[in-house]
C-alpha cells in the first residue's frame, strides 16, 4: 500500500465535519470509519464502533436543524489531523435534556482525527460547551 500524504490523511479527517455532520451523509459511516472506531466526546463518554456513532450524530443534526461544521483551520502531522471547527444551527430537538428552545448557536470545537490504513479510527472532540450551554439557555452567561 502506498504511504498517504499529509494532504490525504487532511481530506479523509475533513470527510466528518463536511459530508458526515453537515451535509448528513450516513452512507460514508461503513466507508470512512473504522470498524473498531472511537469517539471521545466532550460529555466525558466514548463512542465505539460505526453504529453507536451514526446514532448519536443522527440525535445530534435531530436536535440543531440546518446543522453545519465549518473548518476553519487543519494541520496535519503523521496521521493525526487537528481541526478548528465552527458549529451553527438551531435548537430544534431535544438535546441531553434540553427542550428545543429555537436558539441559534455557533459554537467552537476542536477535533483531532487518527487516521490509520485510510480509515477514522479515533476522534477527540473538545467542544465549548459552558457556550454551548450559555447560548441554549440551560446555564446563566458568565461575566453579566
Amino acid at each position: 500500500m502506498a504511504q498517504r500524504t499529509t494532504d490525504d490523511v487532511e481530506q479523509i479527517a475533513r470527510q466528518y465535519p463536511e459530508k458526515i455532520a453537515t451535509e448528513g451523509d450516513f452512507d460514508l459511516h461503513e466507508e470512512l470509519l473504522a470498524e473498531d472506531y472511537v469517539e471521545h466526546g466532550p460529555f466525558g463518554e466514548d463512542i465505539r464502533g460505526q453504529e453507536a456513532d451514526a446514532k448519536a450524530m443522527r440525535e445530534f443534526l435531530n436536535a440543531f436543524e440546518g446543522f453545519e461544521a465549518t473548518v476553519e483551520d487543519a494541520v496535519t502531522q503523521g496521521d493525526t489531523v487537528a481541526m478548528r471547527v465552527t458549529l451553527r444551527g438551531t435548537h430544534e430537538g431535544p438535546f441531553r435534556g434540553i427542550e428545543p428552545t429555537g436558539n441559534s448557536i455557533e459554537v467552537r470545537n476542536m477535533v483531532f482525527t487518527r487516521v490509520e490504513d485510510g480509515k477514522i479510527a479515533e476522534r477527540w472532540l473538545q467542544l465549548d460547551t459552558l457556550g454551548l450551554m450559555e447560548q441554549l439557555g440551560a446555564v446563566e452567561p458568565l461575566g453579566e
